[in-house]
């Protein structure tokens, strides 16, 4: 019985410590190219903000930066900063 929690333990610490090497790298989003869908998966922009952002970016050109997003009508600096890790100007 010892050996069998024995494997089982070392099993478990195998997974511990290779588990974040699998782990998904963070989704970013290029607010420059992304499609409404994509934007409205970003926290705190819903479909109408998506459509806001594609509409801006449609008349002023693109983003500079990801900081520019705040100039977008009802999306302000606090969503920018939620998100800021997730999006990426290119």
């Amino acid at each position: 019985m010892k050996a069998k929690s024995f494997i089982a333990a070392l099993a478990l610490l195998f997974a511990l410590i290779t588990g974040p090497a699998y782990a998904a790298e963070p989704m970013t989003v290029n607010i420059n190219t992304a499609d409404a869908a994509t934007l409205a998966s970003l926290n705190g922009i819903g479909e109408s903000k998506a459509e806001a952002i594609i509409v801006y970016r449609e008349a002023n050109g693109p983003f500079e930066s990801v900081e520019q997003l705040a100039e977008v009508k009802g999306i302000g600096s606090r969503t920018v900063e939620k998100n800021a890790d997730m999006m990426a100007v290119k």
